[in-house]
């Protein structure tokens, strides 16, 4: 044997060595939760600076003890302390969020006005008790967000992809940011309608509003019209109402039916998208936690990133593969500061209490840098929790 295969020998033992310890530290980490979760019942402090002392003076004992260097061992403490730390602040921050949350359980927010397809969305998803529910518009998804985050609301209610457009960047970068969890999915069925005033004829237009996207999926139809200027507004209802506060024959707005009839509207020509099949899917995002039954089809959305090695993305998939799982979508977002660096947003079959699920996470999190469960919740978008129906006319 040479020199050589003894070092790697013995790197090999150091890796088993390295893996115990993370372990240990893992099991640390699991009786700090158990910890926290005894405070959250009603101790008034957090965190103990004096026990904090006396481990740290058994720690430097134990350290001469075993012959190790006690500065260097008293400062690697100081690290898991601190870790120990954040875990409990965490565990005590889901709870908060869970109490903000409740506070406005019985109130939505999206972005837009009253008619806009988000709240239509919203409507359908919390359709049980919907006569309970206060749907609130904001101007931007960032602040529906907020009102979230601030527990003003129950829920933020934000559209995160659409068939015909891809994916809504914006909020995946939401997603990112915010502590708080996806609880549900909608998806709606994206009709656009040509509207005016009572009287207002197709040949006599001079101008049509609606949000970019909505004129972007009416391209063949507007294309048709001549001399018409196509005016972006914030969101498909707030043209509406601009039409039907504005006693212009000349101009039409592109919304739903339903916008139409909230705002005095007629349609002058239905359904003028360039494609029938147009369904935008919406996520419930809340701190308030939800229980999911096993028999009821769920999925899981993460965000990751991989480690800079060839071949990175392909091993993440086949660990997804190796436990049986279903990835039903992958995207990928740039990593903020960081060019040419990326994050991995995806949805898996499976919640993280079926077993496939969680094993494949927990190898997952062994091989990236970074993984965050961003929510379980029930499917709408999968073969198997799919409630809607949708065109078998693949053309």
């Amino acid at each position: 044997m040479t020199p050589m295969d003894d070092l790697e020998k013995l790197r090999g033992k150091l890796d088993q060595v390295d893996r115990r310890l993370l372990e240990v530290l893992g099991d640390r980490l699991q009786t700090v939760a158990e910890i926290a979760r005894v405070k959250a019942q009603g101790l008034s402090f957090l965190r103990d600076h004096d026990r904090e002392s006396e481990l740290l003076e058994r720690i430097d004992g134990w350290a001469r003890e075993l012959g190790l260097d006690e500065f260097r061992t008293h400062e690697i403490y100081r690290e898991i302390i601190a870790m120990s730390l954040k875990a409990q602040e965490e565990a005590l921050l889901k709870r908060e969020q869970v109490e903000r949350s409740a506070r406005g359980a019985l109130r939505v927010a999206f972005q837009g006005i009253d008619g806009s397809y988000s709240q239509l969305a919203a409507r359908k998803y919390f359709a049980v008790r919907s006569e309970g529910m206060e749907f609130v518009g904001t101007d931007t998804f960032a602040e529906a967000l907020a009102m979230a985050e601030s527990g003003e609301v129950g829920y933020a209610f934000l559209p995160v992809e659409n068939t015909t457009a891809g994916s809504i960047n914006q909020t995946y970068d939401l997603l990112r940011q915010t502590a708080l969890a996806i609880v549900g999915e909608e998806v709606l069925h994206v009709r656009h309608h040509l509207l005016g005033l009572a009287g207002a004829r197709e040949e006599n237009l001079r101008r049509v509003l609606s949000h970019p996207q909505a004129l972007a999926q009416c391209t063949r139809f507007l294309g048709s019209l001549e001399d018409v200027e196509l005016v972006a507004f914030v969101d498909t209802a707030a043209s509406a109402k601009e039409v039907s506060d504005s006693d212009d024959l000349s101009q039409a707005a592109i919304a739903s039916a339903e916008a139409g009839e909230m705002y005095g509207l007629t349609v002058i020509r239905e359904a003028i998208a360039d494609q029938e099949e147009n369904w935008t899917r919406f996520v419930v995002i809340s701190g308030l936690e939800i229980e999911l039954d096993p028999r009821i089809p769920a999925k899981t959305s993460l965000v990751f990133t991989t480690p800079h090695r060839e071949g990175a993305l392909a091993h993440c998939l086949q660990l997804l593969a190796k436990h049986s799982v279903n990835l039903t979508k992958l995207e990928s977002r740039p990593v903020p500061r960081r060019p040419w660096e990326y994050l991995f947003y995806a949805d898996i079959e499976g919640s993280v209490e079926s077993d496939n699920a969680a094993l494949a996470i927990a190898e997952l999190r062994r091989e990236c840098p970074y993984l965050r469960v961003l929510g379980s919740y029930p499917a709408r978008t999968t073969m198997a929790g799919a409630v809607d129906r949708y065109s078998e006319d693949p053309s």
